[in-house]
């Protein structure tokens, strides 16, 4: 009698990645003059309120484009904060579905330093520490850079294993998106601020099981580029 076929072993199935379109809100009245953090109350300034309604119509536009045979956007995320909250609605209304409070996508607690003039901030010593050593930087009474990175980092890895072969948007802030992409990238901590993240922008980065792709940074053009080639 011959001997029983051996069964042959099935490769495990891959798990798929995952598209995360970072957003930042739109221009503010003080954007580029105010450290505004975590402070409540700051709103969209017109310009901003554009900035919205345009990166709206972009995604709306993507996403129809790859609805056929591609995984379209399922589900839009947002900073609590007012001025991430008033971009994320056009975003959400234009691919019909409500935007969903996420804290881990919240701006850095700048403490002491929240409201502060920028230019004040600048002639301070720690402020070169700011710049060019941030990963040993600690806002006073603050969140720490390391610490604001971690939390994007652990927070999108929550987002991608709710969302595994999805594409979700996550409306967020400079400073963190920076760090995520910079996480991304496999790039020190202390290069980050060479990353520029413009209101109103869209970086999209793959998570995949090989690790992250990052497919554009600081996009306020055309979105075609948004499929791994």
């Amino acid at each position: 009698m011959a001997p029983p076929a051996k069964g042959r072993r099935r490769r495990p199935t891959p798990v798929p990645p995952t598209l995360v379109l970072f957003i930042r809100h739109g221009t503010t009245p003080t954007t580029g003059q105010v450290l505004p953090g975590r402070a409540p109350g700051l709103h969209l300034a017109e310009a901003g309120k554009t900035q919205a309604t345009h990166v709206a119509g972009r995604l709306k536009a993507w996403a129809v484009g790859t609805a056929k045979g591609a995984p379209t956007i399922t589900a839009v995320y947002t900073s609590p904060l007012e001025r991430a909250r008033e971009t994320a609605a056009p975003i959400a209304a234009a691919l019909g579905m409500r935007a969903k409070p996420a804290r881990g996508l919240l701006e850095c607690d700048f403490g002491e330093w929240t409201g502060a003039q920028l230019k004040e901030l600048s002639r301070l010593p720690a402020w070169t520490t700011v710049q060019h050593h941030p990963s040993g930087f600690r806002f006073p009474g603050g969140e720490s850079f390391a610490g604001m990175q971690a939390r994007m980092v652990e927070t999108v890895a929550r987002l991608c294993e709710r969302h595994r072969g999805e594409t979700v948007v996550a409306v967020s802030h400079a400073d963190p998106i920076k760090a995520a992409t910079a996480d991304a990238l496999g790039t020190h901590l202390d290069l980050f601020q060479r990353i520029v993240v413009s209101p109103g922008s869209v970086t999209a980065v793959s998570y995949g099981a090989a690790g992250p792709t990052v497919l554009a940074v600081n996009s306020t053009g055309e979105l075609s580029e948004l499929r791994p080639s």
